[in-house]
C-alpha cells in the first residue's frame, strides 16, 4: 500500500495546492509567450521592442533593439518563474506523497505548452476529492470509547 499523507497534513496540502493554483497558469501564459516570442525570432527574425525608435512597443529585426529588448525578458521571467512552479509543484507532491513519475509529469507542465492549464484544472479536482474522501472516511468511523 503506498504512502497516504496525515490528516494533520490537510491545512498544509490546501495550502500548496492553492500555491499551485496561482503558480500553474502563470507558467502557463509565460510558455506560450515565450513560444510566441521565439517563433518571432527564429521564423520571422524579429524580436520584440520596449520604448524604441519604432514606438512604444514593436517588433525590431534580431539583434537591432535599442531599448529594452522584451523578448529576453520574456526568456528570464519564464525561466525564474518555472523554477517557482517546481517549488510548488514539489511541495504539493511532497505532502501529497505521489510517486517520483507523477513529480517528472508535474514538471513537464512547465516546459510544455499548455500542460500545465490542463493540470491546473485537473491536479486540484483530484486532490480535493481525495481529502474530502478521506475527512468523510474519518467522520463515518466510530469512535472508540475511552477505558
Amino acid at each position: 500500500m503506498p504512502l497516504q499523507p496525515k490528516p494533520s497534513t490537510f491545512p498544509a496540502i490546501r495550502g500548496a495546492l492553492k500555491f499551485y493554483q496561482v503558480a500553474a497558469p502563470i507558467t502557463g501564459v509565460l510558455l506560450l509567450s515565450l513560444c510566441a516570442e521565439m517563433l518571432m525570432k527564429y521564423a520571422f527574425g524579429l524580436e520584440l521592442e520596449l520604448g524604441g525608435a519604432y514606438g512604444f512597443l514593436a517588433f525590431v529585426p534580431s539583434g537591432t533593439a535599442t531599448a529594452v529588448n522584451l523578448s529576453t525578458g520574456i526568456l528570464i521571467i519564464h525561466g525564474w518563474f518555472y523554477v517557482v512552479y517546481l517549488f510548488a509543484a514539489f511541495r504539493l507532491w511532497s505532502l501529497m506523497r505521489w510517486n517520483v513519475l507523477r513529480l517528472l509529469w508535474l514538471a513537464l507542465g512547465g516546459i510544455i505548452p499548455f500542460l500545465s492549464f490542463f493540470f491546473e484544472s485537473r491536479i486540484p479536482r483530484e486532490v480535493k476529492g481525495y481529502l474530502s474522501g478521506r475527512e468523510a472516511a474519518a467522520a463515518a468511523e466510530p469512535v472508540e470509547s475511552m477505558q
